[in-house]
């Protein structure tokens, strides 16, 4: 009982992420979706595509179930699933993804957690593994990358969240007043080698204050620095 108890949870979980994935597309344009957010190029439909690859190994061929996907050989991965090249479409990449759910999920359903898999990318003695172990490591990287997409769709436009019915109207004020306040804990939190707070609890905390001319650019007046 408790496998599929596991089994299912692990499961909704990654269709939850799976989702909230994808509506970080919603709305952007071709541009938006596909250009580098980052220094190392991470790009948002990327991000989706190589989700999309990860599902297609993962639950197809470490199980003998490869996937019906035209995919290169692992030893010839090359990062080209990183970014949309200028030929694919947005609804190609999507459609991508949704055809390796519906091949995961088969997966998923058909096999027993103890299912022995086995991945021949990964170094001894890890190959020899089986669902479970796949299913976390999915939904690790799953996650991981809806972080990524969270954070990279903020900086385009600002929008937040998991879903569309819970997301928020953007109150571009309060945002503002909560980055300043903790922007000035930041500036006035003492470096290394400067005077610090005292042990004492917070209502009786004392300061040695550095020179006036010693404050850090942007400090409007904290107590660590006047």
């Amino acid at each position: 009982m408790i496998d599929e108890f596991a089994k299912d949870n692990l499961h909704k979980r990654l269709r939850r992420d799976r989702e909230a994935l994808l509506w970080k597309l919603d709305g952007l344009s071709e541009y938006d979706a596909r250009r580098p957010l980052t220094a190392t190029g991470t790009n948002l439909l990327g991000l989706v595509k190589h989700v999309a690859t990860v599902e297609a190994r993962y639950f197809g061929e470490v199980f003998d179930r490869p996937s019906p996907e035209p995919l290169c050989r692992w030893q010839d991965s090359d990062g080209s699933d990183q970014w949309a090249a200028e030929d694919e479409t947005r609804d190609q990449i999507i459609g991508f993804y949704r055809r390796a759910w519906e091949h995961s999920d088969a997966t998923i359903n058909e096999l027993a957690l103890d299912a022995p898999g086995h991945v021949p990318w990964w170094s001894e003695p890890y190959p020899n593994t089986n669902l479970f172990a796949i299913m976390v490591h999915v939904l690790g990287e799953t996650i991981r990358h809806a972080g990524h997409a969270d954070i990279l769709r903020e900086g385009v436009d600002g929008r937040t969240g998991v879903r569309a019915e819970n997301e928020q109207p953007i109150d571009e004020e309060a945002r503002a007043a909560y980055c300043a306040k903790i922007e000035q804990a930041a500036i006035c939190f003492p470096e290394p080698g400067s005077p610090s707070l005292s042990k004492q609890p917070a209502t009786q905390q004392t300061f040695s204050a550095p020179p006036r001319e010693g404050r850090r650019t942007g400090c409007t007046g904290c107590s660590g620095c006047v």
